[in-house]
Protein backbone atom coordinates (compact mmCIF):
# COMPACT_ATOMS: atom_id res chain seq x y z
CA UNK A 1 0.00 0.00 0.00
CA UNK A 2 1.52 3.15 -1.02
CA UNK A 3 1.22 6.67 1.39
CA UNK A 4 -1.60 7.67 -0.37
CA UNK A 5 -3.60 4.98 -0.61
CA UNK A 6 -2.65 4.23 3.21
CA UNK A 7 -3.66 8.26 3.78
CA UNK A 8 -6.98 7.53 1.99
CA UNK A 9 -7.81 4.20 3.63
CA UNK A 10 -6.94 6.16 7.06
CA UNK A 11 -9.29 9.01 6.43
CA UNK A 12 -12.68 6.49 5.08
CA UNK A 13 -11.83 3.91 8.37
CA UNK A 14 -12.20 7.08 10.76
CA UNK A 15 -15.16 8.13 9.18
CA UNK A 16 -17.32 4.48 8.50
CA UNK A 17 -16.39 4.32 12.68
CA UNK A 18 -17.81 7.63 13.71
CA UNK A 19 -20.99 6.89 15.60
CA UNK A 20 -22.70 9.64 13.64
CA UNK A 21 -22.16 7.50 10.46
CA UNK A 22 -22.53 3.62 12.10
CA UNK A 23 -25.38 1.71 12.15
CA UNK A 24 -26.47 2.00 15.95
CA UNK A 25 -26.85 -0.93 18.57
CA UNK A 26 -29.22 -1.21 21.17
CA UNK A 27 -30.62 -3.74 23.48
CA UNK A 28 -34.68 -3.20 23.86
CA UNK A 29 -37.08 -3.92 26.29
CA UNK A 30 -40.55 -4.56 25.65
CA UNK A 31 -43.68 -5.61 26.90
CA UNK A 32 -47.24 -5.12 25.60
CA UNK A 33 -49.73 -5.88 28.75
CA UNK A 34 -52.93 -5.72 29.94
CA UNK A 35 -54.84 -3.55 32.20
CA UNK A 36 -52.39 -4.11 35.11
CA UNK A 37 -49.27 -2.87 35.78
CA UNK A 38 -47.98 -5.79 37.03
CA UNK A 39 -48.20 -7.58 33.40
CA UNK A 40 -45.37 -5.06 32.57
CA UNK A 41 -44.11 -4.42 35.75
CA UNK A 42 -41.20 -7.81 34.64
CA UNK A 43 -39.95 -5.81 32.20
CA UNK A 44 -39.97 -2.10 33.21
CA UNK A 45 -37.64 -3.46 36.46
CA UNK A 46 -35.47 -5.41 33.87
CA UNK A 47 -35.30 -1.73 32.30
CA UNK A 48 -34.33 -0.20 35.79
CA UNK A 49 -31.66 -2.55 36.61
CA UNK A 50 -29.93 -2.09 33.19
CA UNK A 51 -29.90 1.71 33.34
CA UNK A 52 -28.34 1.55 36.78
CA UNK A 53 -28.98 2.57 40.25
CA UNK A 54 -29.75 4.98 42.44
CA UNK A 55 -32.40 6.76 41.23
CA UNK A 56 -31.46 10.11 41.45
CA UNK A 57 -34.43 12.20 41.94
CA UNK A 58 -33.74 16.00 41.88
CA UNK A 59 -30.61 15.58 42.43
CA UNK A 60 -28.50 18.44 40.52
CA UNK A 61 -26.06 16.69 38.08
CA UNK A 62 -23.45 15.72 36.53
CA UNK A 63 -23.59 12.47 38.51
CA UNK A 64 -21.62 9.22 37.54
CA UNK A 65 -24.17 7.28 36.68
CA UNK A 66 -28.21 6.30 38.20
CA UNK A 67 -31.34 7.11 36.35
CA UNK A 68 -33.64 9.68 36.07
CA UNK A 69 -37.96 8.73 36.44
CA UNK A 70 -40.85 11.35 35.76
CA UNK A 71 -44.14 9.46 37.01
CA UNK A 72 -46.62 12.49 36.09
CA UNK A 73 -47.85 12.17 39.45
CA UNK A 74 -46.76 15.34 41.22
CA UNK A 75 -46.42 13.99 44.70
CA UNK A 76 -49.86 11.68 44.62
CA UNK A 77 -51.76 14.87 43.27
CA UNK A 78 -55.43 13.96 42.56
CA UNK A 79 -56.40 16.99 40.36
CA UNK A 80 -55.04 17.55 36.56
CA UNK A 81 -52.37 20.05 35.65
CA UNK A 82 -51.60 21.49 31.88
CA UNK A 83 -48.83 22.77 30.88
CA UNK A 84 -47.00 24.95 27.94
CA UNK A 85 -45.42 24.46 24.86
CA UNK A 86 -42.29 23.44 25.48
CA UNK A 87 -42.70 22.32 28.96
CA UNK A 88 -40.21 22.27 31.42
CA UNK A 89 -40.86 21.72 34.47
CA UNK A 90 -38.75 18.33 35.06
CA UNK A 91 -36.07 20.52 33.00
CA UNK A 92 -33.86 21.93 35.94
CA UNK A 93 -34.68 18.99 37.94
CA UNK A 94 -34.23 16.10 36.38
CA UNK A 95 -32.67 16.93 32.76
CA UNK A 96 -35.55 16.98 30.46
CA UNK A 97 -37.61 18.97 28.42
CA UNK A 98 -40.53 18.58 26.70
CA UNK A 99 -41.49 19.79 22.68
CA UNK A 100 -44.80 18.74 20.75
CA UNK A 101 -46.03 19.75 17.29
CA UNK A 102 -49.45 20.67 19.20
CA UNK A 103 -50.18 23.46 21.70
CA UNK A 104 -49.71 22.12 25.41
CA UNK A 105 -49.69 18.72 27.60
CA UNK A 106 -51.51 17.63 30.16
CA UNK A 107 -50.88 15.34 33.60
CA UNK A 108 -54.60 13.82 34.77
CA UNK A 109 -56.15 11.39 36.51
CA UNK A 110 -58.36 9.65 34.52
CA UNK A 111 -61.40 11.20 36.03
CA UNK A 112 -60.68 14.60 35.85
CA UNK A 113 -62.94 17.35 33.69
CA UNK A 114 -59.74 18.45 31.70
CA UNK A 115 -59.33 14.61 30.33
CA UNK A 116 -63.09 14.84 29.68
CA UNK A 117 -63.20 17.55 27.87
CA UNK A 118 -60.98 16.02 25.42
CA UNK A 119 -62.77 13.03 24.76
CA UNK A 120 -65.00 11.72 27.75
CA UNK A 121 -64.72 7.88 26.47
CA UNK A 122 -60.69 8.24 27.36
CA UNK A 123 -61.78 7.40 31.31
CA UNK A 124 -62.44 4.34 30.03
CA UNK A 125 -59.78 3.48 27.57
CA UNK A 126 -56.74 4.69 29.44
CA UNK A 127 -55.37 3.06 32.49
CA UNK A 128 -51.98 4.31 34.80
CA UNK A 129 -48.95 1.85 35.37
CA UNK A 130 -48.02 4.43 38.53
CA UNK A 131 -51.21 6.20 40.29
CA UNK A 132 -52.94 8.46 39.82
CA UNK A 133 -52.20 10.45 36.67
CA UNK A 134 -51.22 9.97 33.34
CA UNK A 135 -49.30 12.23 30.64
CA UNK A 136 -50.36 13.56 27.35
CA UNK A 137 -49.33 16.06 23.76
CA UNK A 138 -52.63 18.17 23.16
CA UNK A 139 -53.03 18.94 19.31
CA UNK A 140 -51.05 16.67 18.48
CA UNK A 141 -49.84 12.60 19.09
CA UNK A 142 -46.16 13.40 18.86
CA UNK A 143 -43.76 14.87 21.68
CA UNK A 144 -40.06 15.10 21.70
CA UNK A 145 -37.82 15.09 24.76
CA UNK A 146 -34.31 16.44 25.02
CA UNK A 147 -31.84 16.48 27.57
CA UNK A 148 -29.86 18.87 30.08
CA UNK A 149 -27.66 18.22 32.89
CA UNK A 150 -29.91 18.66 36.06
CA UNK A 151 -29.36 21.45 38.11
CA UNK A 152 -27.85 22.98 34.77
CA UNK A 153 -30.66 23.96 31.92
CA UNK A 154 -28.04 25.97 29.80
CA UNK A 155 -26.02 22.70 29.44
CA UNK A 156 -27.04 20.27 26.84
CA UNK A 157 -26.80 16.51 27.51
CA UNK A 158 -26.96 13.09 26.04
CA UNK A 159 -28.19 9.67 27.45
CA UNK A 160 -27.57 6.57 26.95
CA UNK A 161 -31.13 5.00 27.39
CA UNK A 162 -34.67 5.95 27.19
CA UNK A 163 -37.67 3.93 28.04
CA UNK A 164 -41.60 5.10 28.23
CA UNK A 165 -45.19 3.32 29.73
CA UNK A 166 -48.03 3.20 27.33
CA UNK A 167 -51.63 2.89 27.64
CA UNK A 168 -53.89 1.80 24.97
CA UNK A 169 -51.89 0.94 22.15
CA UNK A 170 -54.08 -1.59 19.95
CA UNK A 171 -52.19 -1.15 17.03
CA UNK A 172 -48.60 -2.81 15.69
CA UNK A 173 -47.56 -0.23 13.61
CA UNK A 174 -48.68 3.27 15.51
CA UNK A 175 -46.72 4.44 19.06
CA UNK A 176 -43.31 4.44 18.45
CA UNK A 177 -39.52 5.75 19.98
CA UNK A 178 -37.27 6.65 17.36
CA UNK A 179 -33.75 7.76 18.94
CA UNK A 180 -31.17 11.01 17.18
CA UNK A 181 -28.08 11.76 17.60
CA UNK A 182 -26.33 15.38 18.39
CA UNK A 183 -26.32 16.11 14.86
CA UNK A 184 -29.94 14.76 14.22
CA UNK A 185 -29.37 11.64 12.90
CA UNK A 186 -31.77 8.35 13.74
CA UNK A 187 -30.10 5.75 15.42
CA UNK A 188 -33.08 3.84 16.56
CA UNK A 189 -36.47 3.41 15.79
CA UNK A 190 -39.21 0.89 16.66
CA UNK A 191 -42.58 0.65 17.55
CA UNK A 192 -44.70 -0.10 21.06
CA UNK A 193 -46.28 -3.88 21.23
CA UNK A 194 -49.68 -3.63 21.47
CA UNK A 195 -51.50 -4.56 24.54
CA UNK A 196 -53.36 -7.80 25.21
CA UNK A 197 -56.88 -5.96 26.24
CA UNK A 198 -59.05 -4.05 24.15
CA UNK A 199 -59.45 -1.03 26.52
CA UNK A 200 -56.67 0.43 29.59
CA UNK A 201 -53.84 -1.97 28.15
CA UNK A 202 -50.43 -0.66 29.32
CA UNK A 203 -47.01 -1.27 26.92
CA UNK A 204 -43.53 -0.72 27.54
CA UNK A 205 -41.07 0.52 25.16
CA UNK A 206 -37.23 1.23 26.34
CA UNK A 207 -33.43 0.85 24.76
CA UNK A 208 -30.54 1.14 26.11
CA UNK A 209 -27.58 1.73 23.99
CA UNK A 210 -24.67 -1.21 23.50
CA UNK A 211 -21.94 0.27 21.95
CA UNK A 212 -21.76 3.62 23.13
CA UNK A 213 -24.11 5.42 21.38
CA UNK A 214 -25.30 8.72 22.47
CA UNK A 215 -29.10 9.75 22.80
CA UNK A 216 -29.46 13.80 22.04
CA UNK A 217 -33.74 13.73 21.02
CA UNK A 218 -35.86 11.26 21.60
CA UNK A 219 -39.25 11.56 19.59
CA UNK A 220 -42.12 9.54 21.39
CA UNK A 221 -45.26 9.10 18.78
CA UNK A 222 -47.96 8.03 20.62
CA UNK A 223 -50.30 6.50 18.26
CA UNK A 224 -51.81 7.59 15.11
CA UNK A 225 -53.84 10.42 15.82
CA UNK A 226 -53.88 13.39 18.48
CA UNK A 227 -56.33 13.29 20.83
CA UNK A 228 -60.07 14.06 20.47
CA UNK A 229 -61.77 11.62 18.41
CA UNK A 230 -63.12 8.13 19.84
CA UNK A 231 -60.64 5.73 19.76
CA UNK A 232 -61.32 2.99 16.69
CA UNK A 233 -58.67 0.09 15.81
CA UNK A 234 -60.47 -0.55 13.27
CA UNK A 235 -60.38 2.21 11.21
CA UNK A 236 -56.55 2.45 12.31
CA UNK A 237 -57.29 5.54 14.67
CA UNK A 238 -55.28 4.34 17.67
CA UNK A 239 -55.60 7.05 20.65
CA UNK A 240 -52.71 6.41 23.37
CA UNK A 241 -51.65 7.97 25.93
CA UNK A 242 -48.20 8.22 28.60
CA UNK A 243 -47.04 7.47 31.71
CA UNK A 244 -43.84 6.93 33.12
CA UNK A 245 -40.86 7.80 31.69
CA UNK A 246 -37.17 6.80 32.32
CA UNK A 247 -33.97 7.27 30.90
CA UNK A 248 -30.01 7.35 32.08
CA UNK A 249 -28.42 9.84 33.98
CA UNK A 250 -28.08 12.64 31.23
CA UNK A 251 -24.53 13.31 31.00
CA UNK A 252 -22.56 16.34 28.97
CA UNK A 253 -23.29 16.55 25.29
CA UNK A 254 -19.97 16.03 23.15
CA UNK A 255 -20.71 17.06 19.75
CA UNK A 256 -20.01 14.30 16.73
CA UNK A 257 -17.98 14.65 14.07
CA UNK A 258 -20.40 14.83 11.01
CA UNK A 259 -19.63 12.41 8.19
CA UNK A 260 -18.73 15.45 5.59
CA UNK A 261 -16.14 17.04 8.50
CA UNK A 262 -14.42 13.32 8.21
CA UNK A 263 -14.81 13.36 4.34
CA UNK A 264 -13.11 16.53 4.33
CA UNK A 265 -10.40 14.79 6.93
CA UNK A 266 -9.69 12.14 4.37
CA UNK A 267 -9.68 14.79 1.73
CA UNK A 268 -6.77 16.66 3.27
CA UNK A 269 -5.15 13.26 4.28
CA UNK A 270 -5.20 12.55 0.77
CA UNK A 271 -3.59 15.99 -0.08
CA UNK A 272 -0.62 14.96 2.32
CA UNK A 273 -0.15 11.74 1.20
CA UNK A 274 0.16 13.50 -2.40
CA UNK A 275 2.68 16.23 -0.72
CA UNK A 276 4.84 12.97 0.93
CA UNK A 277 5.17 11.51 -2.32
CA UNK A 278 6.21 14.46 -4.06
CA UNK A 279 8.90 14.69 -1.63
CA UNK A 280 9.94 11.32 -1.37
CA UNK A 281 10.44 10.99 -5.05
CA UNK A 282 12.60 14.12 -5.19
Amino acid sequence: MNVRTGFVCAGLATALSCPSAAVANFIVFSAGGDDTPASIQATVDSFRAALGNPVNGNNPGPLAGGRREINWDGGNATTASPAANPFAGFQNTRGALFTTAGTAFLQTPLDAPELDAINPTYEEIFSFFSPVRIFTAIGSNVLDATFTIPGHPSDAATVSGFGAVFTDVDLANGASLTFFDVNDNPIFSQFVAPGTVPDGSLSFLGAIADAGERIARVRVMQGTTAPGPDDAPQALVDIVALDDFLYAEPVAQVDEPSLLALLGAAWIALLAGRAARRRTAR
